[in-house]
């Protein structure tokens, strides 16, 4: 009964709202400076907000706030009394990666498609659906007259960017807020979507500009090359301090943390569940092949080992405009995946110190260092949540349910684990094969979002009569 009213809620009501939220491009403040002056967050803002107050409209003593300071991204902020001890703790987010290019002809990040049960576009499921996954949960709980905890939903506007106001929208909420004994976290992936998938841990980040100067303005190539070294090959130097470019492995003891046995027996457990799934849903191009030929070894790759990524360049020209110019400098954006329990600002510290010290050549080399994310482990499930869990996969999927670590990060996690050491929590999401988070064609899966609704008012209904 519970899925009857949750799917009739998501194909009348929420799908038509997300395809309205698809078509705002509230890119998240990072990746769109002047976001207060071109008004599409309070767009998408003004969006949610109508819709919650109008489901909030069924729920008595329900209440909803726009939480606003100074400069800082708004907060919507939902609270929702009890019939059961507890309080449960919901997050998602509603700003957007930027757009990408890539997307297949008829598809775009702000032109929502439906396609296939597929929601195509920008921000449906990273992370637009969470609120009205958890409401959706809510609102059949209520009207099938089944109990629940006191639950606070927040949605933040800044996720895609590291939460740098949350920290301190919780904290001055902290006593509306008050101490959850389970967090839910609607903002991870799940390995198929065949059943349910819990995040037992999320990756850290470290991440920062690197930039080497060579000249003070670009030198005809026939000229300098051969007396002014290239900004690039020193750039590449610099890479290999701190990665082996034969096979990608980072090279520094900072960014490397011990693997718990239970993770590791986890990673087994969904290797064999996925097959070659683990990297066949990879959009590979060509002959390439995965870095591991272990399906094991791949999943321990991307949640519990560091990664480099090299995710941005500047000093250089499109080809078609090249011309025959030794350039006078590069910058390269990195962004190093670091293990769940890697301190973060170490790693940090240990990438300045690595790549600016004794530059090649003496060349002027800066290290531009963001602040480091740190990463998270979940804690042991407590014997009622790992039945629930169980209960709502075999029931409303046929399937166990999965457990698995994840390469992204989600900044949230870990400062609530430092906040709350004692809450359970429930970190799951809908980012499966094929959906493309931050990538080109992104979609929301829109059947995984409906069963994960009905799978997390479970939870809520066996939390409350644990």
């Amino acid at each position: 009964m519970t899925k009857a009213l949750i799917d009739r809620l998501w194909e009348t009501d929420i799908v038509p709202t997300l395809t309205d939220y698809i078509r705002i491009p509230n890119k998240s403040p990072m990746f769109d400076p002047g976001w207060i002056e071109h008004g599409h967050m309070d767009k998408a803002v003004a969006l949610f907000e109508a819709w919650a107050r109008r489901a909030i409209a069924k729920l008595p003593g329900a209440r909803l706030d726009v939480v606003r300071e100074g400069k800082r991204t708004p907060l919507i902020f939902i609270e929702v009394p009890g019939t059961a001890p507890g309080t449960v703790l919901l997050y998602g987010h509603l700003d957007k990666q930027p757009e990408m290019k890539g997307w297949s002809d008829g598809l775009g990040p702000w032109t929502p498609v439906l396609r296939d049960e597929k929601l195509y576009g920008r921000g449906g499921a990273d992370d637009g659906y969470a609120m009205f996954a958890a409401l959706s949960a809510i609102l059949a709980l209520k009207e099938r007259g089944l109990p629940h905890a006191r639950c606070v939903i927040t949605i933040e506007a800044g996720e895609e960017s590291g939460s740098p106001d949350l920290p301190h929208y919780i904290e001055s909420l902290s006593g509306r807020i008050g101490t959850p004994d389970l967090v839910v976290c609607l903002d991870s992936g799940c390995g198929n979507y065949d059943q349910l998938w819990l995040t037992t841990s999320l990756r850290g980040i470290a991440a920062g500009k690197l930039t080497v100067r060579v000249l003070n303005e670009g030198v005809h190539s026939g000229d300098a090359s051969g007396i002014v070294p290239s900004s690039f090959r020193i750039l590449r130097l610099l890479l290999s301090r701190i990665e082996d470019e034969a096979t990608g492995i980072i090279k520094l003891k900072e960014f490397f943390s011990g693997i718990p046995g239970d993770r590791a027996e986890q990673a087994v457990a969904a290797g064999n569940i996925l097959g070659d799934d683990v990297f066949t849903r990879l959009p590979f191009a060509g002959r390439t092949k995965p870095m591991a030929t272990n399906r094991t070894e791949m999943i321990l790759n991307r949640t519990w080992k560091p990664q480099l990524a090299v995710i941005g360049m500047e000093g250089y020209p499109a080809p078609e405009n090249a011309g025959n110019v030794l350039l006078p400098y590069s910058v390269a954006k990195l962004s190093l995946r670091t293990p769940p329990t890697c301190d973060a600002e170490a790693a940090v510290a240990a990438l300045k110190r690595v790549l600016e010290a004794d530059p090649p050549y003496g060349a002027e080399v800066r290290f531009d260092a963001e602040a480091g994310q740190t990463g998270w482990n979940a804690p042991t499930l407590a014997p009622w949540l790992d039945k629930a869990l169980a209960q709502a996969s075999t029931q409303h999927f046929g399937k166990a349910v999965a457990f698995m670590g994840e390469g992204g990060s989600i900044p949230f996690m870990a400062m609530l684990g430092r906040k709350f050491p004692k809450t359970q929590f429930v970190v799951t999401g809908v980012l499966g094969p094929g959906s493309n988070a931050h990538g080109p064609n992104e979609f929301l899966h829109v059947p995984m979002a409906k069963k994960l609704s009905v799978c997390i008012a479970d939870v809520l209904a066996a939390h409350a009569t644990k």
